[in-house]
């Protein structure tokens, strides 16, 4: 319902504007709601309006009551021989309550039965106009109130008594809620009127606003508004801890710096928050759940002044409970499920399915988004606070780590005052988030509108060229990073240039795109220190020099040319040039125009001219990557350096003499690039265009028999070389993921890997189902990783057993 507002606004004067959009209030009626104009219409609005009121009117009335039912016993024990406090101070914290209750009861009351027994020409601006005349009582309450929240503070530290008493009231749950009673302490129950003198403005506001001008109501309304902007302007600047707690200690305003969703690690579990750096504090909040998304608010979890807080350096960051990383299958298993129902979600729109069934499918998808979001971020963001307590965050990216630490440092420069926030201060400082934050949203796509740009799927290269603007010589490398399902995630690295001011790299890289917006470069200088180690993740932490972004514009990235460009970061220049393969181009195949080669020629003529069963390129890679490439950190998911891959390709393509000898001098990344590039750039995939679709109703099977009995079927109908290749690449890859723990590399990850290049729609398939590239990813890609994984995960399969089975089975494909 409108207006059930539980929690502090900003000031008043602030409220009053900010609720209507920005503009300030003003008692004439907007445009339109002429004499009988859209009256019918208004006076419905009218009635959710006032019944909304009505609503946050009776939880009002009841925390008055709350407040006041210690009060009667107070004074019965001021005049014993033990008082708990004295007549004096009970009539200090107490101050005008009792007004203010019996003037709202006596509204309520005669408001009420107007709302239930609802008539359009009913009349009620009598009654706001009478609640305006009386709004004197809170001008004494406001002049009285700092007094009565030092006086409780002060008789809750000395009385324990009454500090017990003032820490739990029980306040009353409306008539029709399911909670009898909720606890709140005494401070917070002081401060509601403070609160609520804004209410009465805001929905004057709005019921001017759905009153016809010929209503009986609407001068008097008009008058009730007067006053009470009036009332409210005069006592804005008296509110003094309103004031106070929007500013710093040296009575400078708190600005919002910066703030972001990051995941902390709470009692051993990861916690979703909503960070805020100000001028002079780090705040981490909580976003209460309500049902009306307007009434949004914050809970504080902790707070550091930023003068007392501290990075503990890597070798000093104390061993805290080990945060282990969620399973890579269990997040790539989330992507399948966002995949799968984005592509749900897309066909029920084409097909003008029912809003409440998108709805639901966008809630689903919404659900799995934020548990990836959640568990995905590994890379540990420690805080200290120099009294005690550490915090830790998870990021997903470094880019994003570097962005907190340098903002936060940067505030640190200036002379910055520790400090204990009261907690009304704290309050004020809560509620005043809400309003001044610029992330609004959880970073997920589900979040996002129809409209936005779905991101690119496909291919990118990027050549990274070089850098200048190093002060001094360094060991400098860069790594890329772009967006993957709401999050950043590293794609390729490269090698070290030792000892220069100048490094010129050169080196490409073929990095996959999933719906991607963003393209970042980070600048680092190598840290060969072992005493360096973070205790977090065992790396030795690496100091980034600089760091860029730039988004991925569709119209500037999608031509066949190279685009260079030079990316700014810290006073460091980086040159870099890229271009984009969509995901559809991609799939064109064009078969080798030369007899000779490897690359691009038929499996089948490859295995015949050579004699043998599995081509030499996928041996020769197989065996070296075993050799010492098994345990590297995301074997396969690294690009290598494009320019070595194509090196390979020629030296295979050449059956040079030198191919062992360059092998194993090649860098290992290059060497599993060169197998995927094999696969790829075969004239059709190893499972073939003949059988795709075949594999594709397979892998849909619900019952396992079926399945199973489909599944080994379709590999009996290959043609020898791909079966026995393909066998020879499914025990390698089992082999990769039994080093899961040291080089990260799932069953999962592999399979994303190499599911969409071992099979894919020939053209014709694609032309006659899909529509566009997000949808060639979604709709099949998803199934081309799910056939693979299959296979992995399937005993071993040897293909002498398979075609002594082949008897079993004369089913035609």
């Amino acid at each position: 319902m409108p207006y059930i507002d539980e929690s502090p606004t900003m000031s008043p004067q602030l409220s009053a504007r900010s609720q209507g959009g920005g503009d300030s209030i003003s008692p004439t009626p907007p445009e339109g709601l002429a004499p009988g104009v859209e009256a019918g219409k208004g006076l419905e609005m009218r009635k959710l309006v006032l019944s909304g009121f009505l609503a946050s009117e009776e939880i009002y009335i009841n925390q008055l009551e709350a407040l006041l039912l210690p009060m009667k016993p107070l004074k019965a024990t001021a005049t014993t021989s033990q008082p708990v406090l004295t007549i004096q101070q009970i009539e200090t914290i107490f101050y005008k309550i009792q007004d203010i209750y019996e003037i709202h009861k006596e509204f309520y009351d005669n408001l009420c039965p107007k709302v239930q027994q609802w008539d359009s020409q009913v009349t009620m601006g009598h009654l706001f106009q009478k609640l305006a005349s009386q709004l004197g009582v809170y001008k004494a309450f406001v002049d009285n109130y700092k007094v009565a929240l030092e006086t409780a503070e002060k008789c809750s530290q000395s009385n324990n008594q009454f500090q017990k008493i003032s820490e739990e009231l029980k306040v009353k749950g409306p008539k029709d809620s399911k909670d009898s009673h909720t606890s709140v302490t005494m401070e917070a129950l002081l401060y509601k009127p403070i609160d609520r003198v804004t209410r009465s403005t805001l929905v004057l506001h709005d019921l001017l606003k759905h009153t016809p001008v010929d209503h009986p109501d609407y001068p008097l309304l008009q008058d009730a508004l007067r006053i009470s902007q009036n009332f409210l302007s005069s006592i804005n600047e008296d509110i003094d801890p309103r004031r106070t707690a929007v500013t710093t200690p040296k009575g400078e305003t708190r600005q919002l710096v910066k703030d972001g969703f990051l995941v902390e690690v709470s009692e051993g579990s990861r916690k979703l928050r909503h960070v805020f750096l100000f001028t002079d504090v780090l705040l981490c909040a909580k976003l209460k759940k309500t049902s009306a998304g307007k009434h949004q608010q914050y809970d504080c979890k902790w707070y550091i002044p930023l003068a007392d807080l501290v990075f503990p350096s890597p070798e000093e960051s104390e061993a805290s409970p080990h945060v282990h990383p969620f399973p890579d299958h269990e997040l790539e298993d989330m992507k399948m499920k966002i995949s799968a129902l984005k592509s749900e979600i897309q066909k029920e729109k084409a097909n003008k399915g029912q809003s409440r069934a998108i709805e639901r499918l966008k809630k689903k998808m919404f659900e799995n988004e934020f548990l990836l979001l959640l568990n995905s971020p590994t890379i540990p963001f420690r805080i200290h606070n120099r009294n005690g307590k550490s915090y830790l965050f998870l990021l997903s990216s470094d880019y994003e780590r570097s962005e907190w630490r340098e903002a936060i440092q940067k505030l640190q420069k200036k002379d910055l005052q520790a400090f204990v926030l009261s907690s009304v201060e704290l309050q004020v400082l809560t509620g005043s988030c809400f309003k001044l934050r610029t992330v609004h949203n959880i970073p997920v796509t589900s979040n996002k509108d129809d409209d936005e740009s779905p991101g690119l799927y496909g291919f990118l290269h990027v050549i990274v060229h070089s850098a200048k603007g190093f002060k001094q010589s360094a060991n400098l490398y860069c790594t890329l990073e772009v967006d993957s399902f709401g999050y950043f995630v590293s794609k390729a690295k490269t090698r070290v240039f030792r000892d220069t001011t100048e490094p010129k790299w050169d080196e490409e890289f073929e990095i996959e795109l999933e719906g991607s917006q963003s393209l970042r470069i980070l600048c680092y200088e190598k840290c060969y220190d072992k005493t360096k180690v973070n205790k977090d993740n065992n790396e030795i932490v690496d100091k980034i020099m600089g760091k860029g972004q730039i988004q991925l514009d569709p119209q500037t990235v999608e031509t066949k040319n190279w685009h260079t460009d030079v990316i700014e970061m810290n006073g460091i220049k980086v040159e870099f040039s890229m271009k984009f393969t969509s995901r559809d181009m991609s799939l064109k195949r064009t078969p080798s125009k030369k007899q000779t080669g490897v690359f691009g020629v038929k499996i089948s003529v490859v295995t015949k001219r050579e004699r043998s069963k599995v081509p030499y390129v996928v041996r020769q890679c197989v065996e070296e990557v075993e050799k010492r490439g098994i345990e590297e950190v995301g074997i396969y998911r690294i690009s290598g350096v494009a320019t070595d891959i194509q090196a390979l390709k020629a030296v295979f393509d050449a059956n040079n003499k030198d191919i062992l000898l360059m092998l194993s001098d090649m860098d290992i990344n290059a060497i599993a690039g060169t197998l995927k590039l094999y696969f790829r750039e075969l004239p059709e995939p190893l499972l073939t265009d003949r059988l795709y679709p075949a594999f594709m109703e397979g892998i849909a099977l619900s019952d396992p028999a079926a399945k199973e009995n489909c599944m080994m079927h379709l590999l009996r109908s290959l043609p020898d070389p791909n079966l026995i290749t393909f066998l020879f690449l499914l025990e390698h890859l089992k082999r990769v993921a039994e080093k899961e723990p040291i080089n990260k590399m799932s069953l999962h990850n592999l399979a994303t890997v190499f599911g969409p290049t071992l099979l894919r729609p020939s053209e014709v398939e694609s032309k006659a189902h899909l529509t566009s590239a997000a949808d060639i990813w979604s709709h099949d890609v998803m199934a081309q990783v799910q056939v693979l994984l299959y296979y992995l995960q399937h005993p071993p399969i040897s293909f002498a057993e398979l075609k002594r089975n082949t008897l079993y089975f004369s089913t035609d494909v």
